[in-house]
């Protein structure tokens, strides 16, 4: 990855919170429950989601920076939802995590020399190193690509209704 592209990647992590906040402006409160399929997520549970994610990722990069050639922990996205009840979270609350996550996060990243974004760690859920690059790859596009999950579920709700 380029400068320009790392740089690139970081503006739109920055972007996040605004991206998914603009999108759930335009959705209904009565379609946020709505699940497309049984095992699908609704609209509040992509959010509490999220907030779960963004506090994972934040303390992943961390790591990273500081910890290179350690561990970070793996989680079943799927279990948590399920086991947490995410439906019982409240996503304004969810939100202010995300957008304080990504803030904090996304000040940082600018701050850090270029030689950081070689570092790596052992994540469970990859053979290779994960390193600090596909770390922001990865975050870059989260939000993004939930915000097109949301609109699958709202267009998908629109349609049954």
């Amino acid at each position: 990855m380029t400068s320009a592209e790392r740089l690139e990647q970081i503006e739109l992590y920055g972007r996040g919170f605004d991206l998914l906040t603009a999108t759930l402006a335009e959705i209904p409160k009565e379609a946020w429950q709505f699940k497309p399929e049984p095992a699908e997520w609704s609209v509040h549970e992509i959010i509490i989601h999220i907030a779960d994610s963004e506090a994972n990722a934040a303390m992943r990069a961390r790591m990273l920076a500081v910890e290179p050639g350690g561990f970070i922990m793996g989680y079943d996205q799927d279990l948590w939802a399920n086991e947490l009840n995410y439906h019982d979270h409240d996503p304004e609350n969810a939100l202010q995590v995300i957008k304080y996550a990504r803030l904090t996060t996304y000040k940082w990243l600018k701050t850090l020399p270029e030689e950081i974004f070689t570092h790596a760690v052992k994540h469970p859920e990859y053979d290779e190193p994960y390193t600090f690059e596909m770390w922001l790859e990865i975050y870059s596009e989260h939000i993004p690509g939930h915000i097109e999950q949301i609109k699958n579920n709202i267009k998908i709700w629109r349609e049954q209704k």
